[in-house]
């Protein structure tokens, strides 16, 4: 009698279990968004700007440079990607292989996307799920850039400055009408401001969203390195 209680028993917790697991996948299925990676099948833009000075510090600490971005004319903010996004969550690699990407659009962004790697990157990843073929997919990221107005503050940005990442975020939001707390985040590392945010619709209006808080900047105050060139 024990031993069939005890293998009753047991069979219970495994079933349990075993509908916990079903149930937990379940769940992760529904928050993944049924559009998954569907290449032109988003809700909206994220406008990526980087402070080009902390990255090239944390390249020069990790014992590497990228010789375009770090060693070449001073640059300020530089434009990381425009991402495609769902209201919870983003596509990503949604062309495997990603069409091949013509060499001279490459070289037409490097201005705004001071690497060829990073350009590369930033196509397969990001750019084959927006649905656009490459050269419209980079003529929208220029058109997005053109749409934003840096702080004057941050254009010719000669000492360190320290900074709360509220701050920041105000500054862009005085300098861009239209631009609400809503629809900008700054994220940092440990000490430093890594990028500013912006969520644009599809036809590049600013536009609010929660996805990029989630990542936003926790940290009372962080530094901006000065811009170097040369």
């Amino acid at each position: 009698m024990f031993h069939s209680r005890l293998h009753s028993f047991s069979r219970l917790v495994i079933s349990l279990t075993l509908a916990a697991g079903l149930a937990l996948l379940a769940g992760s299925a529904n928050a993944q968004d049924k559009r998954q990676n569907g290449p032109g099948e988003f809700d909206f833009y994220v406008l990526s700007l980087s402070w080009s000075p902390s990255f090239c510090e944390e390249a020069a600490e990790r014992g590497g440079r990228s010789q375009i971005q770090c060693s070449g004319r001073p640059y300020a903010f530089v434009v990381h990607g425009l991402w495609p996004q769902y209201e919870t969550g983003f596509p990503e690699y949604c062309q495997r292989p990603a069409p091949r990407l013509n060499r001279s659009i490459v070289s037409s962004m490097l201005d705004l996307m001071p690497a060829p790697g990073l350009i590369f990157n930033e196509w397969d990843k990001h750019g084959t799920c927006s649905g656009l073929e490459g050269r419209n997919y980079f003529e929208t990221i220029r058109k997005a850039r053109a749409a934003i107005k840096i702080p004057a503050e941050y254009l010719d940005l000669s000492q360190a400055k320290t900074v709360a990442p509220a701050e920041v975020e105000e500054a862009f939001i005085k300098a861009n009408p239209g631009l609400s707390n809503a629809a900008v985040s700054v994220t940092c590392n440990r000490t430093r401001l890594s990028e500013v945010r912006i969520c644009l619709s599809k036809d590049l209006q600013f536009r609010a969203c929660d996805e990029i808080e989630r990542r936003t900047c926790r940290r009372d105050q962080v530094t901006m390195p000065p811009i170097r060139g040369g």
